[in-house]
């Protein structure tokens, strides 16, 4: 196999990746697409309380093909599980808990990261792109951090993560931290640093598939990097 299909993460890496850095207890919103992933990986000794805007607390990872309750759904319309405890609540009283502030966590694919953190993921601007945002907007705005997980680059090469996003935003200066299938990146001051380079990718090859100045990892005592 060529090393274009074998660099850096599958999907469900990047989900489980991701897993990894969620704190125990964690009340957590899942986007959708790929992060709706995460929600199959939850490391063991911790417990991650997964919550859709449509009004469950508590939702599990998808079923099996065919094994769906079709009136348990999330907000991307699939079918979901519910864990033991969960509860199901009003549409308006779901938001009032993104709003207030009591989510600590949101997971959202992205079409455009900036350096400064800047978040577009709902629509290109296009005349026949989708017409509303959704909850991402909200999200954003009140959850206590944003993890984007997404693909590195556009299916036709563009980099997702670029100097200044020139798609329609979701929000400024929101998101802390990118998983996509090539590194997990922090967006700091200086722009997107390195966390971990994915299998297979050194920092040139990460820096040529990234839309704006990429930082190496910070070097700690004793020589070892984050």
């Amino acid at each position: 196999m060529s090393q274009a299909t074998t660099l850096g993460w599958t999907r469900e890496q990047m989900a489980r990746r991701l897993a990894q850095d969620i704190a125990d207890g964690s009340y957590v919103n899942l986007g959708i697409g790929i992060p709706e992933l995460v929600a199959r990986f939850v490391p063991e000794g911790r417990t991650f309380i997964y919550h859709t805007e449509n009004g469950l607390l508590g939702m599990g990872p998808s079923p099996e093909e065919g094994a769906g309750d079709p009136e348990l759904i999330n907000a991307g319309k699939r079918h979901v599980t519910a864990n033991a405890g969960a509860a199901y609540f009003h549409h308006a009283d779901s938001f009032a808990m993104i709003r207030g502030g009591h989510l600590d966590l949101s997971v959202l694919g992205a079409m455009q990261v900036s350096a400064t953190g800047d978040l577009a993921n709902w629509s290109t601007g296009a005349p026949d792109a989708i017409p509303a945002v959704g909850g991402a907007m909200d999200l954003v705005a009140g959850v206590k951090q944003v993890f984007v997980m997404t693909q590195h680059c556009t299916k036709t090469g563009d980099p997702k993560l670029v100097e200044a996003c020139t798609y329609p935003l979701t929000g400024r200066g929101v998101v802390d931290r990118v998983y996509s299938d090539l590194a997990v990146l922090d967006v700091t001051p200086g722009g997107f640093r390195v966390v971990e380079l994915g299998p297979g990718v050194d920092l040139p090859t990460l820096q040529e598939r990234t839309g704006a100045p990429v930082l190496p990892a910070e070097v700690h005592h004793g020589g070892t990097s984050s």
